[in-house]
């Protein structure tokens, strides 16, 4: 703004002190005054913070526009090398690792390619979880210091992309991963090695039967054989 000799008073505006500033934002706006969501790297909103002041905004009937703007998500996917007409944005995952498995879980079934961002410490970790859960052979991609002087962007199947990273320094900047659909028949091999898993955390909340429409819905395997397995879990438990 100092280069372009733009002179406006600038607010801090975080999940720290959201809920506090937020209702000056919108009575500065309510008066009349613009209001401009700008954060220090990418897109504002994009795993940002932004959403509930968009969302009050739009409660107040303030008209809000975008001017688009660097997106990390977007650069690596049109790098990436993978299907970009349907994709999933995940986002952070969650630090600890049994957090990160149950929610990667929950991505098993979902069409088209995922993308996550990822902290340079957490990198190596997360991949491991994510080979384990979704799959070694998965084609995946790890894109960092995008549009930057040291950009790098490494293809490689899941299981050596972890491999990799498990066994260099935490890279430097955060990184987006980016993960590829399986085909049809690895995708089958990938729910049947999943299925203990899926059915333990089912079985927490569920009834037998219910665990049992869930994950056959969830996975697409024949019922028959996720009951079997159920019924094989439940008295190995008992027993």
């Amino acid at each position: 703004m100092s280069s372009h000799g733009i002179e406006r008073s600038l607010i801090a505006y975080h999940d720290h002190n959201a809920e506090r500033i937020r209702p000056r934002l919108i009575k500065a706006l309510l008066d009349g005054k613009s209001v401009a969501l700008a954060s220090d790297a990418g897109t504002p909103l994009i795993s940002d913070p932004g959403y509930k002041l968009v969302r009050a905004a739009l409660d107040e009937g303030i008209a809000v526009t975008a001017v688009p703007g660097p997106s990390a998500l977007l650069a690596a996917l049109v790098v990436a090398g993978l299907p970009s007409d349907q994709f999933f944005f995940g986002g952070f995952l969650p630090p600890k690792s049994a957090a990160r498995r149950r929610a990667l879980l929950e991505l098993v079934g979902v069409p088209g390619t995922l993308i996550f961002y990822e902290t340079p410490k957490r990198l190596a970790a997360t991949l491991d979880d994510m080979a384990g859960i979704l799959g070694g052979t998965r084609p995946a991609v790890v894109a960092r210091e995008l549009t930057k002087l040291h950009e790098e962007v490494r293809r490689a199947p899941l299981a050596e992309l972890a491999a990799y990273y498990g066994a260099t320094e935490p890279p430097r900047g955060e990184a987006v991963v980016l993960l590829g659909p399986l085909p049809a028949h690895a995708a089958q091999e990938e729910a049947e090695a999943t299925l203990d898993e899926r059915l333990r955390r089912s079985l927490e909340d569920l009834s037998l039967r219910d665990a049992v429409d869930q994950v056959a819905a969830e996975t697409g395997l024949p019922r028959r054989q996720v009951y079997k397995r159920a019924l094989a879990l439940v008295r190995g438990n008992e027993g």
